[in-house]
């Protein structure tokens, strides 16, 4: 039907033409060519008649022919890339059964299938095999599809045809029969190159065209009713609401348009960052299976491994990683660096899943030198879903960092490279949970990102410009630009009001989490800032830096079993330092409806409530701001009318002595919540009336601030304009300046103007659109300023005019709503029992008690501990990345640095080990009370160490010294495990083996020297010889520079100090003031307080709410339900033979209606209680049951 009209067209579309000798035989004396397909007529030499037609199979009896003719070698079809076999039997087969030999058969053929009945014509027949396969309007590849077929099938169509073509048809068959014959591969579903993301553009896009096509319906419908052109307008055909409603519908009900998660900045850009499966065209959670959640070799550098729900969405819920990012068809991209000839530039390219198939890329650990020649000969790489070993040129691209193939939660967790891959997908959640302290802190222990997440977040304010801050307040910050704004006073009138930048703090906006945004300004009065710098910190930011949490000391260890199951116990010093206090601000909400008995009112006269509960309500009836309140306290007053009663005789009486009737309302006012309580830092009142009287205040509040910064502005642009005038006005004459409103001249024709009488001149006073000098050119600069300052102080006035307009617009409310009042309440928490805390590695738990600091175990120099953690947290979990967390945040609170670690590359052992040993002796001086003798470490000395440690040898130095190198436990026995430690990574020894740098030389010099006077002063304290208590530091003290047992000194040193090596240390009871038996892990660790606070969780009722049916308590905090009293609960009651209690619970405390009224009653008049009746619950079975059609009644026995 293409217009391929023989077989043997079709043959050549599929299949190349080669000779094939007809002798040939296999192992089996059958003829090779058996079975094959001619590509040619076999035409006899002597006769020349045709012996065998094209296309024809070659068969026994073909054979025999071929031999009578005797010829040796024919063409037959044989396949593309050709393996020895011929053509494929499929087509074979298909010719075989078509009834069809034309293309004009063909098209009769499709026709018929397409529509019942024989098509007229060749042309019908034609256009109708058009209209279902190339028609344009009939459906569209779009561009992706296009990529696709192009891309998967090898054809190169142009990305503008979005229908199939001819090649198209070919070259998917031609594919189908290859994988028929077991080559090509199936598509993988789960691979990204066959997934592609629906940027949040795309979606609203697609609904604006489903609007626009509903729209063009509606359009074309009226256009058919309204025939006459001269009466029809454009507004009667065409409605915006239908696009307008379908974009709505999309932002307020589809399953993707979401709250932002605006716990803390982290928590805003991963959920910005955010890839789902499911939603409108997606997966449903019931329906995907594993296949689909699983990590998938082509998500690497794409969709982040670890960080993903934990629950039902698990793996349908993922995140784009750190340098991943989108292209414009919809398809995940990764950078990677280009390896040219074995040698890596720094040439960066962006790859598909798709492109990465093809090549081959080195990890980016693999070691280069400083030519970006690979080290190894051999490089491990990845390709496709294998890891194999490569020599560098064969090696296509190299990844550009380590923390490329995880998301930014993710590359915030330091050792992340030691944590298990659940409890790293714990961290990385739990960060987004945390909210933000009150004062921040940035972690000793990063990785690196903290500074660009805060930055890329929008937490922080930059400077847009560089340049002096000449004026800071907690709520602005000016800056003036001067020069750096590129205009001069020459280039523009008024050019000097442009290079002030202005920057607004947000100061305590509520988030969609209840926690509070914050700004607060960095910089200085007179302060010099470049563009680029921070200028104001925000929510959970410490000067430029992210910082979640609070940098703590933490111990290892049990304590009195309150730490039992990952339960926390906390120093009181953290709760009266408010190290863990946050602000929380929550909104509460009145409505007014009209009802159908009357309008409720806001007032401040509720009936029967005591005038001490109104004293901070304002005249209106609404709390005042700055008042502190608790649960219970009425925040608006309102009444609802209620429905028209019978007076009583009494009331009958009153009205007819006061004349008229009291209102018969009740008490429908806004009360704080149960649990909650705080201050009242701002109140919205908003009304479908303009004159509503509830908002005169407002209104004028508000005006009075438009018109503020009305006069505010002018006065700006005023100063500007004349301090523009006066240097334009220098040394020139005056020609004509007339006081304003007058036709008298302020200052005489012909007056020269110097600088000293021009400071004299109120530019206020003159009629400055007359103003004019001698000089013509002069003039015209002075016309453009001051038309120019005209200009903007009329723009200033007409947006302020807008800006009051709107303050006098009615607001839009839900239906039936009159009035809203909206109340904010901040409130400071302290961290308290219940709250649950966490660390960066999935190290979660609950407070469980709040220790006073006396009582907490405490260093040998007297330093109580903040936290003590459960060890028995660490082993079964896996995330050994606190531990090592734990001992650099040591060694970093000790020295006085902040370490940054980044994901897979982080610190090693050696250099672990090297930081623990000098902050070791750092602490032992400390410690010691040594006077004469200081270890004073810079930054510059610890970044030497460091570099050092980092040109070792992972198997460098032991870990374990001999038994009996340690001291001793002293009573002369064999030295316990703990005392035979070395520390961890390598020993200061094997330092000084190394031929190292100078600068790296002189830190173990100076270490060196300092454990030999520290060994000396201790000596002298004691009166003791120095070889008696410190033998090993007696034995270097005789050395000028370190050299071997500069390790078994240092060590022996610290062991004297109550420190080991290894980042243990001896802790004293704080309640008894004993020693433990063992040596206690101790560091410092970056906790977060999580936003699972015991105050939104806590919750108890007496009485309360029932549900219709049922009449048993509702359930849930919100509805202030009950606790149920489940199956498994009732046997605990019946096991301890508890019945009384039981009965109790299952009827008066729940459903017996009548019983409920009546134990009140006699609690009330101090009876003892009746027996309980008969619950709501055995009713609604009887009935159930009746339902049923059996008939079942309450009797009595007989």
């Amino acid at each position: 039907a293409f217009g391929y009209g023989t077989d043997a067209d079709v043959y050549r579309l599929f299949f190349s033409v080669g000779d094939a000798d007809v002798t040939t035989e296999d192992k089996q004396g059958r003829r090779d060519i058996l079975g094959s397909v001619l590509a040619e007529d076999i035409i006899d030499p002597e006769t020349g008649e045709v012996v065998v037609e094209e296309s024809s199979e070659i068969d026994e009896t073909v054979l025999e022919r071929l031999d009578r003719a005797e010829i040796k070698s024919i063409q037959v079809y044989i396949s593309e890339n050709d393996t020895g076999r011929g053509e494929s039997p499929i087509v074979k087969n298909t010719l075989k059964k078509d009834p069809t030999n034309s293309e004009e058969e063909a098209l009769h053929a499709i026709y018929s299938l397409l529509r019942p009945g024989d098509a007229p014509n060749m042309e019908t027949a034609r256009a109708a095999l058009d209209r279902v396969f190339f028609n344009p309007k009939r459906y569209d590849l779009g561009r992706v599809g296009r990529y696709k077929i192009n891309q998967r099938l090898g054809v190169e169509v142009p990305r503008t045809e979005t229908v199939l073509t001819k090649d198209d048809f070919i070259a998917i068959l031609r594919y189908l029969i290859e994988l028929s014959e077991g080559r090509g591969f199936v598509d993988d579903i789960d691979h990204l190159g066959n997934r592609r993301v629906r940027t949040v553009g795309e979606l609203i896009a697609n609904q604006f065209s489903v609007g626009l096509s509903r729209m063009a319906r509606l359009v074309k419908e009226r256009m058919s009713i309204n025939t006459d052109p001269e009466k029809i307008n454009i507004d009667d055909l065409v409605n915006a609401r239908t696009v307008s409603a379908v974009i709505q519908a999309f932002f307020g009900s589809s399953q993707l348009s979401q709250f932002m998660d605006q716990t803390n900045p982290l928590a805003e850009m991963t959920h910005k960052r955010r890839l789902s499966a499911l939603g409108p065209g997606g997966l449903t959670r019931e329906r995907a299976g594993f296949e689909v959640r699983d990590v998938h070799y082509s998500h690497y550098g794409r969709m982040c491994p670890i960080e993903t729900p934990e629950g039902p969405n698990i793996g349908l819920i993922t995140s784009l990683t750190t340098y991943g990012r989108i292209n414009e068809l919809g398809f995940v991209e990764t950078p990677y660096r280009k390896v040219i000839d074995g040698k890596v530039s720094d040439q960066i390219e962006w790859l598909s899943a798709n492109e990465e198939e093809e090549v081959r890329i080195a990890q980016a650990n693999a070691p280069l030198d400083e030519k970006g020649d690979f080290v190894n000969e051999f490089v491990l790489c990845r390709e496709r879903g294998d890891f194999p070993l490569l020599k560098a040129e064969d090696i296509d691209f190299m990844d550009v960092a380590p923390d490329q193939m995880v998301s930014v939660a993710a590359a915030m967790i330091p050792f992340l490279e030691h944590d298990d891959a659940n409890r790293a997908l714990m961290g990385s959640n739990m960060q987004r949970q945390a909210v933000p302290l009150l004062y921040t802190d940035s972690p000793l222990v990063g990785t690196g990102l903290e500074f660009k997440v805060a930055r890329d977040s929008g937490a922080v304010i930059t400077a847009r410009r560089g340049g002096e801050v000449v004026h800071v307040t907690a709520d602005e910050i000016v800056i003036d630009t001067g020069a750096s704004a590129g205009v001069s006073e020459s280039d523009q009138p008024l050019a000097k009001l442009a290079q002030f930048d202005r920057y607004r703090l947000k100061k305590f906006w509520r988030t969609n989490q209840d926690t509070a945004i914050n700004q607060r300004p960095l910089v200085r009065h007179g302060q010099e800032v470049q563009p680029g710098d921070i200028i104001a910190d925000g929510p959970s930011t410490d000067n430029g830096e992210l910082a979640l949490g609070r940098n703590v000391l933490v111990a290892f260890m049990p304590w009195y079993g309150h730490n039992f199951e990952d339960a926390i116990v906390i120093s009181e010093k953290l709760v009266k330092d408010d190290v863990f206090t946050s602000i929380h601000i929550q909104e509460l909400e009145l409505h007014v409806r009209d009802t159908k008995r009357g309008m409720e009112e806001i007032t401040r006269e509720i009936p029967n409530v005591a005038e001490e509960s109104l004293v901070d309500l304002d005249e209106r009836g609404i709390v005042r701001i700055g008042a502190r309140v608790k649960s219970g306290d009425i925040l608006v007053g309102k009444i609802t009318p209620k429905g028209e009663t019978e007076l009583s005789p009494e009331e009958k009486l009153l009205t007819a002595i006061f004349g008229e009737k009291a209102k018969d309302v009740k008490d429908s006012s806004l009360r704080i919540p149960p649990g909650m309580s705080g201050t009242v830092i701002d109140v919205k009142i908003f009304s479908r009336r303009i004159d509503d009287p509830l908002l005169e205040k407002e209104h004028g509040a508000s005006i009075g601030d438009l018109r503020q910064q009305e006069r505010d502005e002018i006065v700006r642009i005023a100063e500007a304009r004349d301090e523009e005038l006066s240097s334009l006005l220098q040394r020139q004459t005056v020609a004509l300046m007339l006081k304003k409103g007058s036709v008298d001249p302020f200052l005489d024709e012909g007056t020269k103007l110097t600088k000293a009488s021009i400071e004299k001149i109120k530019f206020s006073k003159i009629d400055l659109s007359t103003l004019k000098v001698s000089n013509k050119e002069v003039n015209e600069k002075l016309r453009l300023v001051v038309d120019e300052a005209q200009r903007r102080i009329e723009r200033v006035r007409e947006r302020t005019e807008e800006q009051i307009d709107k303050v006098f617009q009615p607001d839009e409310l839900p239906p039936g709503v009159v009035q809203l009042v909206k109340v904010y309440i901040a409130e400071k928490r302290k961290i308290s029992v219940g709250d649950k805390m966490a660390g960066r590695h999935g190290n979660k738990g609950i407070i469980a008690r709040i220790v006073p600091e006396q009582d907490m175990p405490f260093l040998p120099d007297g330093t109580p501990v903040e936290i003590a953690l459960n060890p028995l947290g660490v082993p079964s979990r896996m995330n050994v990345g606190q531990i090592l967390e734990t001992h650099l945040g040591w060694a970093a609170r000790i020295l006085g640095f902040e370490a940054k670690t980044p994901v897979f590359q982080g610190a090693t052992e050696h250099e672990i080990g090297s930081l623990l040993k000098l902050a070791g002796l750092e602490w032992a001086e400390g410690a010691l009370g040594l006077d004469g003798t200081t270890l004073d470490v810079s930054s510059d000395e610890i970044r030497q160490l460091v570099a050092a440690a980092q040109t070792l040898p992972p198997e460098a130095g032991s870990h374990r010294s001999e038994a009996g190198n340690g001291s001793g436990n002293g009573n002369g026995s064999t030295p316990r495990p703990w005392e035979e430690t070395q520390g961890i990574g390598a020993t200061l020894d094997v330092f000084a083996e190394q031929k190292l740098p100078k600068e790296q030389k002189a830190v173990l010099d100076a270490i060196h020297k300092f454990v030999v006077a520290a060994g000396k002063e201790v000596a002298d304290r004691s009166d003791q010889k120095l070889d008696e208590i410190l033998p090993a530091v007696a034995a270097i003290a005789r050395k000028r520079s370190a050299g071997a047992g500069l390790d078994a000194a240092a060590v022996e040193l610290m062991k004297y100090a109550g420190i080991f090596p290894n980042g243990k240390v001896w802790l004293r009871d704080g309640r008894s003031g004993r020693r433990f038996d063992f040596p206690i892990t101790v560091g410092a660790i970056y906790m977060l307080k999580l936003s699972h606070l015991v105050d939104d969780k806590i919750h108890a009722r007496s009485i309360g709410p029932y549900s219709l049916v049922t009449q048993q308590p509702l359930a849930g905090k919100a509805q202030f339900g009950g606790q149920r009293f489940g199956e498994m609960e009732v046997w605990a009651l019946e096991a301890y033979g508890a019945a009384h209690t039981l009965q109790e619970i299952l009827t008066v405390k729940s459903d017996d209606v009548t019983g409920r009224s009546k134990v009140y009653e006699a609690i009330v008049k101090g009876d003892n209680l009746p027996q309980p009746g008969i619950p709501e619950s055995f009713n609604v079975l009887v009935k159930e049951l009746q339902a049923l059609g059996l008939s079942v009644t309450l009797g009595q026995e007989e």
